[in-house]
């Protein structure tokens, strides 16, 4: 009975990729073997379902609470401190790009591509998104120089659902363009012709998915790394996903969520400044209203801060590292590596108190920026109490709103930069 169902399910499944119809396989043969006496009214199971194409609802009978339960979890924000998570921003932006100025349609002013791609905005996420296409590469505007020290960050969401075929690869690559423009057509196809690394995301199902990191020198591999499992990121297909990538001269580290991807020591090749990121989205067989791959609030910051000379010795430290959701005080997931570090430095140096202040842009109404300002601050506090056990009586908070501006607030960049966390070594 048993060998009947597995064959029946079989002969069911569309064609996929080999990455995708091992795992696929393997997780029917253990279902029907788990479940066959219980299949008979019932619909196949969640996994089975999407592999099938079909849409799958949260939905569930009464015999299913356990279930649907556990899918319910599933779709609530990641939102907690991970020991795993050290990704602290570089000290001064230097570029920074939400799209929220660009023409709704269009690709951005500045950029670069060799097929199309286009500003939309979605129902679920706020703010604008950069739609890229398969098999297409993207520039973007930058012209700075990373320099030795950087951190690049951006979101990304995929939005992909199994036809049958393998999903579409991503690929992010950071590379030098010598003593040509950032955005010259040669490095739409040729981007490693003088330095560059590239991090290549094979999305898949079934905990199918990897990621392998690769560089070059002079058109010539300098570093490849072995594929990595990255289960993960299915669980977050149409959600956004923050990515973070730091680099320290040759040491190359990268993040998506709370999750390390790499850390590798020498990865990075040093013969030519990094000057550009490259996004690609690799061939596929699925047509355009199959899957949809979108990018926004990109940002590149130069140097390593150094947070205990400047709270200790200067008694004042500012971050744009520590972020929070539009307009609200929640805190990102991304904010835990900054956050973290303080809470050592407090933990080393008992006897000092410090007073968090909040700051935003000059966007919106000024008492709105004021109440938002010291809400934000005294998110940070609760998390520096809460998660790294810091005694509440050591921390007082307030809010300057947009009082208080370092840059101009009529760039995207100086926005950014003003949208901060700035903590004062008090008595």
């Amino acid at each position: 009975m048993k060998n009947i169902a597995v064959a029946a399910l079989l002969a069911a499944i569309p064609f996929a990729g080999s990455a995708q119809l091992g795992g696929l396989m393997n997780k029917v043969k253990n279902k029907v073997n788990q479940r066959v006496d219980q299949r008979v009214d019932r619909a196949i199971d969640k996994e089975l379902d999407k592999a099938e194409g079909k849409t799958v609802s949260n939905s569930s009978s009464s015999s299913n609470t356990s279930k649907s339960s556990t899918a319910a979890t599933a779709e609530e924000p990641v939102l907690k401190s991970t020991g795993k998570y050290d990704f602290i921003a570089g000290e001064k932006i230097f570029y920074y790009e939400n799209f929220e100025n660009e023409a709704m349609g269009e690709l951005p002013i500045g950029w670069n591509t060799n097929g199309t791609g286009e500003i939309t905005t979605l129902d679920k996420y706020p703010g604008k998104w950069l739609r890229v296409h398969s098999p297409f590469t993207y520039l973007t505007a930058n012209k700075t120089e990373f320099s030795e020290n950087y951190t690049i960050e951006f979101d990304i969401i995929l939005q992909l659902k199994n036809n049958g075929w393998m999903y579409p690869q991503v690929s992010f690559g950071l590379f030098s363009s010598g003593t040509e423009t950032t955005t010259d057509n040669t490095f739409l196809k040729d981007y490693n012709k003088y330095g560059a690394v590239t991090a290549l995301f094979s999305p898949g199902e079934f905990k199918s998915t990897k990621a392998v990191l690769k560089s070059y020198v002079d058109g010539q591999s300098f570093f490849t790394g072995e594929p990595k499992g990255l289960p993960e990121l299915e669980q977050w297909y149409g959600k956004p996903v923050h990515i973070a990538i730091q680099v320290q001269k040759e040491r190359y580290r990268m993040w998506a969520n709370e999750v390390k991807i790499f850390d590798i020591p020498k990865g990075v090749p040093t013969n030519y400044g990094i000057n550009q990121l490259q996004i690609r989205a690799h061939s596929t067989n699925y047509n355009d209203s199959q899957y949809g791959i979108y990018v926004s609030n990109i940002k590149m910051a130069k140097g390593l801060p150094d947070t205990r000379h400047k709270l200790i010795d200067e008694g004042k430290f500012s971050t744009t590292s520590i972020l929070f959701d539009v307009n609200a005080a929640t805190l990102k997931p991304e904010s835990f590596g900054t956050i973290k570090e303080v809470a050592n430095i407090l933990k080393e140096y008992k006897d000092v108190r410090i007073k968090i202040f909040g700051h935003t842009d000059s966007d919106g109404n000024d008492k709105d920026n004021l109440a938002l300002s010291q809400k934000r601050s005294e998110a940070v506090k609760t998390a520096l109490v809460n998660e790294y056990g810091i005694d509440a009586t050591r921390i007082e908070t307030d809010g300057k709103g947009e009082a208080e501006p370092v840059a101009d607030n009529k760039t995207k960049e100086g926005k950014a930069a003003n949208r901060r966390i700035e903590m004062k070594v008090i008595k």
